[in-house]
């Protein structure tokens, strides 16, 4: 490993993919035992409706690290070609690798087999790839972003981000709040143009961490913005199960937003990282993880689901198994000659 590494964006990076696989593992638990267990405990859904919290944090954190690295850099033309072809050539050839491997896999996994769902099967394969795309996106558009922030003040920014964040976020949410009470096509028109919408917004955070904008924070303030955060997002999908209303909880729920972004600033102050070594080792192999994971999980929920524990225990097991699986898998597969790197994009 690097010299150069920041042991807390390590740290971050590790909870990322931990989470991501956490919420993959529960989610699959949680669909494939719908329709066997109609009447779970309170502590079950109270559980479930946790974990996709828990979940949600990865993906922000990853956009956030991406704000923190990539976006305090200068470019001109020659800089902008050599970050497109090391970046985002890499990120498309990986792409379609992967969706060519997943779709192979989805054939030998549900050909010959009645009891498994193909919509289902597919559902859960392909779950995690609508990141590819949209963070290739987000990479395309790093360096005219980066440009034209060198021009302003790090508090111009975060005023522009307030507002941008009150389109994306919290419009949304009233309009859905105003849904859930029966108030139907309350909708604000609004357009966020090439900001890059509630992903951009994460990746801006975290380059605005990176410039010390929210260093005045206290630290306990900050910590109970992620606690409340995390209760606000339990008690609104509750709330939302028992009234019935079809509630997804994703990454523009403005609490979502505020947790992580809490936490997050929260790890920038740390100093040294305890059992770092690990930690490296989870970081380094995040993303090739994040490409692989999937091939398991589909094949071990079988197994899994039949065990004689509740859902929630089912769950951790499956995540566990879930890391186990798919990091011995990258360990093996970047010792390939030629070959690991490449198909794992690891750098």
């Amino acid at each position: 490993m690097s010299k150069n590494r920041i042991e807390w964006i390590d740290l971050v990076r590790a909870i990322a993919i931990l989470t991501v696989l956490y919420i993959h593992a529960t989610d699959g638990i949680y669909i494939i035992s719908s329709d066997a267990v109609l009447n779970q405990t309170v502590f079950s859904r109270v559980f479930d409706f946790a974990s996709i919290f828990i979940g949600r944090i990865g993906v922000p954190f990853f956009l956030m690290i991406t704000g923190y690295l990539l976006l305090d850099r200068s470019y001109n033309d020659e800089r902008i070609r050599k970050f497109w072809n090391k970046n985002c050539k890499g990120l498309i050839v990986v792409t379609v690798i992967w969706a060519v491997i997943y779709a192979i896999s989805l054939q030998f996994v549900t050909v010959g087999s009645s009891h498994v769902n193909v919509a289902e099967a597919g559902s859960l394969f392909f779950s995690h790839m609508w990141y590819m795309p949209m963070i290739i996106g987000m990479y395309l558009s790093m360096p005219f972003v980066s440009t034209a922030l060198e021009r302003f003040d790090s508090n111009t920014i975060w005023h522009a981000t307030i507002v941008f964040t009150l389109l994306a976020f919290i419009l949304p949410f009233i309009t859905l709040v105003l849904d859930m009470q029966g108030i139907e096509g309350v909708a604000i028109q609004y357009c966020l143009g090439f900001s890059g919408g509630v992903y951009g917004i994460y990746i801006i955070l975290g380059y605005l961490v990176k410039k010390g904008q929210f260093k005045h924070f206290n630290s306990v303030k900050l910590g109970l913005i992620a606690l409340i955060s995390f209760m606000i997002c339990l008690l609104f999908q509750y709330y939302a199960f028992t009234k019935g209303y079809d509630f997804h909880l994703w990454y523009e729920f403005p609490f979502v937003l505020t947790g992580s972004f809490a936490l997050f600033e929260l790890c920038s102050r740390m100093g040294k990282v305890r059992a770092y070594p690990f930690v490296s080792f989870l970081s380094k192999y995040s993303f090739a993880v994040f490409l692989v994971h999937n091939l398991f999980r589909l094949p071990l929920l079988p197994f899994v689901v039949q065990l004689p524990f509740t859902e929630p225990v089912k769950a951790i097991i499956l995540w566990i198994l879930l890391i186990i699986f798919s990091y011995a898998a990258t360990v093996i597969i970047y010792r390939i000659p030629r070959f690991g790197k490449y198909i794992l994009y690891m750098r």
